[in-house]
């Protein structure tokens, strides 16, 4: 199982002018909050963490926060991006507790996708209607992933959230505060063959969308904010 740990200083200074001093110097400002403790602004190299995003499992994993002599379990909660540029903003964590459940948004993966029955022997194809599953758990049953095992669905066939075996002390959210069992997370199909005449209409669609912008007032068109 991989592990995660964040070095991170505290900080006093805050505002929009002191978080844009710190991204000027290659920092990320944070926060962590939760488990009844008071909220506490923090400061982390902003290159360190963005290399732990590119490990998916980062997501949905508990996390070591550094703070001095201090050592703090957290997950992350919330990432604020720069809407163009390839930089984070700001980073949300919340501590977690031994006896608390988490409520937490974790990938699934789909396995046995090539020995899919409704591919190979139907000529289906696979439609992922979900790509994630929020759950509920203690903090030592968090898992990085769910699979999804496609191996003995048939053609028109769909596997729902109550089809899905979640590990032990794992539960879908969904279904333990509003009862749906019944969304669909994936499913097998046979392809939609388009004819000529709905291969016009779609060409037709397409070039009266590329007109349509000129008809938008420039009163409509928002210039984008200054980066904070």
């Amino acid at each position: 199982m991989n592990e995660f740990e964040l070095i991170a200083e505290p900080r006093t200074d805050v505002g929009r002018g002191a978080s844009r001093r710190l991204r000027q110097a290659g920092n990320l400002p944070g926060i962590i909050y939760g488990a009844d403790k008071e909220a506490t602004a923090i400061t982390l190299n902003h290159d360190d963490v963005a290399h732990h995003l590119e490990q998916e499992a980062f997501y949905s994993h508990i996390l070591t926060v550094s703070l001095g002599k201090d050592k703090q379990k957290v997950v992350l909660k919330d990432l604020q991006r720069h809407p163009y540029k390839p930089r984070l903003l700001h980073i949300d964590l919340q501590r977690v507790s031994d006896t608390e459940k988490l409520t937490m948004r974790v990938p699934l993966h789909f396995i046995n996708e090539a020995k899919c029955i409704g591919v190979k022997q139907g000529g289906g194809v696979i439609s992922h209607i979900m790509t994630e599953l929020e759950i509920s758990c203690l903090p030592k049953d968090l898992p990085e992933f769910i699979e999804v095992d496609l191996a003995e669905v048939d053609v028109g066939e769909t596997i729902h959230l109550s089809d899905l075996k979640l590990p032990e002390g794992v539960e879908s959210y969904v279904i333990a505060h509003a009862g749906d069992a019944s969304a669909p997370v994936v499913s097998v199909h046979i392809p939609k063959v388009i004819t000529e005449e709905e291969e016009v209409e779609a060409v037709a669609e397409a070039e009266a969308a590329e007109v349509a912008p000129d008809a938008v007032p420039a009163t409509a068109v928002k210039e984008p904010k200054e980066e904070s």
